[in-house]
């Protein structure tokens, strides 16, 4: 809740994308769910080729496995692995998303980290043109000195935040994104 609060702005949006990121990854899984059951569906009856609700992703199949039943024929090879790298480029394409919101997530974390190093930058240069070397006491010097480093260690607070959240938010989403390729190159 510190880190969170030394930088709400930023923060919030690497967590919101973060969020979204999950909700994509898990989407892109569950949408495979239709069509494993539509496989395992055809196994059992082949009937199902002219259902009403054919695959999305494996459309051109169920179109070709169709052409054949009727003619009596075999899938070629090259015709399969055709297929094959239809479905596996779609799938790759569907990919992209994650991958994008990964880099996103560093390139957020990055920006806040620059952000919050221009402003301790700023402060500290501010603290030192505040300070006054000529007579005066050394405890009031010195109490303006430690306020005016305040503001830098919010600076440094800001910096470190948001890179603490971009790149743990990274970690995340690439492991579900790692999780999700290894569920797409299953089925």
């Amino acid at each position: 809740q510190t880190a969170f609060m030394a930088n709400p702005a930023i923060n919030g949006l690497i967590i919101g994308i973060l969020f979204v990121g999950i909700i994509y990854i898990f989407r892109q899984v569950w949408i495979l769910r239709p069509e494993i059951q539509w496989i395992s569906k055809f196994r059992k009856n082949s009937d199902i080729l002219y259902s009403k609700n054919p695959p999305r992703l494996l459309a051109p199949m169920s179109n070709m496995l169709g052409d054949i039943k009727n003619k009596n024929t075999k899938i070629s090879t090259i015709s399969m692995t055709t297929l094959l790298d239809g479905i596996s480029s779609r799938l790759h394409e569907s990919r992209e998303i994650a991958r994008y919101l990964t880099g996103l997530l560093i390139f957020l974390g990055l920006l806040g980290t620059f952000w919050g190093l221009l402003q301790t930058i700023n402060s500290v240069g501010g603290a030192i043109g505040s300070l006054q070397l000529e007579g005066g006491d050394f405890n009031n010097q010195f109490n303006s000195l430690k306020e005016g480093l305040e503001a830098p260690l919010q600076g440094m607070g800001t910096a470190f935040s948001s890179s603490l959240f971009g790149l743990a938010g990274s970690l995340i989403l690439g492991f579900l994104d790692l999780q999700a390729n290894q569920a797409q190159n299953r089925f």
